[in-house]
C-alpha cells in the first residue's frame, strides 16, 4: 500500500493480502517514524485486518475435516476436525 493509494476494503482482501498489509503496518509502527495521527489510523486498520484474518482462519478451520479410519486402517469417511 502506497502513501497516496486508497486502501482496499478489508473485507475484500484475501488472507494472504491482509497478512501482508498487517505486516507492513507493524513494521511502520515499530520503526516509530509515523506521525501520531497516522499511527492511530494505521493501528485501527491493523485491528480490522487482524479481525478479518481471524475470521478467515475460523472459516477455513470449519471446512477442514479429518479422515476417519476403520479398524484395519482404511479410510471410512470424514468427520469434523477436533476443536482446540
Amino acid at each position: 500500500m502506497t502513501e497516496t493509494a486508497k486502501p482496499a476494503d478489508v473485507a475484500s482482501l484475501t488472507f494472504e493480502r491482509a497478512v501482508d498489509e498487517l505486516e507492513q503496518i507493524v513494521a511502520r509502527l515499530e520503526r516509530g517514524d509515523v506521525a501520531l495521527d497516522e499511527s492511530i489510523a494505521i493501528y485501527e486498520r491493523g485491528e480490522k485486518l487482524k479481525n478479518h484474518c481471524e475470521k478467515l482462519l475460523k472459516a477455513a478451520e470449519a471446512r477442514v475435516e479429518k479422515i476417519r479410519l476403520d479398524r484395519e486402517g482404511n479410510p471410512a469417511g470424514t468427520e469434523p476436525l477436533d476443536e482446540a
